[in-house]
């Protein structure tokens, strides 16, 4: 994965509440096993009529809004429990997911992904989504070191949650088995300790 400690970028509004995984990648897409190609199809149902014609309403569609920001509605990724909603929105371009509630499987499998799902009040959501969707050029810069986001325009700012451990492989740029391996050392250390301590024992 890589590294992310902080970035500043434009957003793309999406408040619709209650988006699971289905609206986020149709289950027609999930034949393919690898993570590639899976962000063409991101939001397919609402991003295309079904008649195939491009829904120009879709904000994804608006191209007064782009950035790797997704600014969404209270309880993304609720729904089943599929992996490929990441893969998507990864493969899409998107880097950080906000929301003031995130379903649990989807907010495991964005950080096991390399996407930030930062959750924020719902007053705070509130005011990054009336900002951008008036002031697209908006930039949001996020800080993952120290764990806050910010309107840059304004100076709006709240702090965000997150387990230590996913926060050092997102900034190490780690999966679990990187995280192992960067820990050899150290294992190694205690393992060598162990055996000695039987040895005198």
């Amino acid at each position: 994965m890589e590294k992310f400690i902080s970035l500043s970028s434009t957003a793309v509004p999406l408040p619709q509440e209650n988006i699971d995984t289905d609206q986020i990648i149709p289950a027609r897409f999930l034949k393919a096993t690898s993570r590639e190609g899976f962000g063409e199809n991101l939001f397919r149902d609402w991003r295309y009529h079904k008649d195939g014609r491009l829904n120009e309403d879709f904000v994804l569609n608006d191209n007064r809004y782009a950035g790797e920001v997704l600014i969404a509605g209270h309880n993304f990724g609720c729904g089943s429990s599929r992996e490929h909603a990441a893969w998507a929105l990864s493969d899409y371009g998107f880097k950080v997911i906000v929301s003031s509630f995130f379903a649990d499987i989807f907010k495991g499998n964005a950080l096991n992904n390399g996407v930030l799902p930062v959750q924020v009040s719902p007053a705070f959501l509130d005011t990054l989504l009336n900002t951008v969707q008036k002031q697209p050029e908006t930039k949001i810069e996020v800080n993952l070191e120290d764990q806050y986001i910010k309107v840059e325009s304004s100076g709006d700012k709240a702090h965000f949650e997150i387990d230590s451990y996913k926060k050092t492989c997102l900034m190490n740029g780690y999966d679990d088995i990187d995280f192992l391996l960067s820990k050899r050392a150290e294992i190694k250390l205690f393992e060598k300790q162990q055996e000695l301590a039987r040895v005198s024992d």
